[in-house]
């Protein structure tokens, strides 16, 4: 038997995943409607799991995730949602989530990660996690498509730098800097440096948001 709270917008929603927690000899300790609500009811009732919906007024699952993660650290939050895309996976790990499974998940199968979450375990349906595999296979395939240097490169560029002080910080010559570039075009299949740097960071090669060193 494991203490729940219900975290969803909807409420028949809820009232049909407490019915089905309580016939299996669960407790649900609450349910809230809104994502500050379920930190405030986390804060309070101390559940085991909480099974958080993404999409809830006030504050979204995500920022609640990380919230109750940071205030309630034995409790541990289980995402149940009808974002089964990659990006919203990831962003709901990062705050903090252990699991994260689709509405379309049959309430056997909720419960059963529920119950590991509960023992510390973490779980992604098998889509998703099939789906975070290939993005990563994806992302190693991208970045080996470049150099290490071609990298290092149009990185420097996406920083602000032009091609010359690309080549002083690097410590090569402007004329090596654009025969890479050449290269980069070509392997890119890019027509200008613009375009090069922002197929870039299309496909995860190199970050707008990075921060060269000095």
């Amino acid at each position: 038997m494991i203490k729940i709270l219900l975290a969803d917008d909807h409420a028949l929603l809820r009232d049909g995943l407490r019915r089905s927690f309580e016939s299996a000899g669960d407790t649900v300790v609450g349910e809230a409607s809104t994502g500050e609500e379920a930190v405030a009811l986390a804060k309070a009732l101390q559940p085991q799991v909480v099974l958080m919906d993404l999409s809830m007024p006030v504050m979204d699952g995500i920022e609640a995730t990380r919230q109750i993660r940071e205030q309630v650290p034995g409790t541990r939050v289980a995402v149940l949602t009808m974002h089964d895309d990659i990006d919203k996976t990831r962003d709901a790990i990062a705050a903090g989530a252990s699991a994260y499974l689709s509405k379309g998940t049959s309430f056997t199968d909720v419960r059963a990660t529920v119950l590991r979450v509960a023992d510390g375990e973490t779980a992604l349906s098998p889509a998703l996690a099939g789906a975070m595999i290939n993005t990563v296979n994806e992302a190693k395939a991208n970045e080996d498509l470049l150099s290490d240097r071609q990298i290092e490169i149009l990185q420097a560029i996406a920083d602000g730098m032009s091609t010359k002080q690309a080549g002083r910080y690097l410590g090569i010559t402007t004329k090596t800097v654009h025969n890479h570039l050449n290269a980069i075009y070509r392997k890119l299949d890019a027509q200008s440096l613009t375009h090069a740097v922002l197929g870039a960071v299309r496909l995860g090669i190199i970050d707008l948001n990075h921060e060269p060193e000095s």
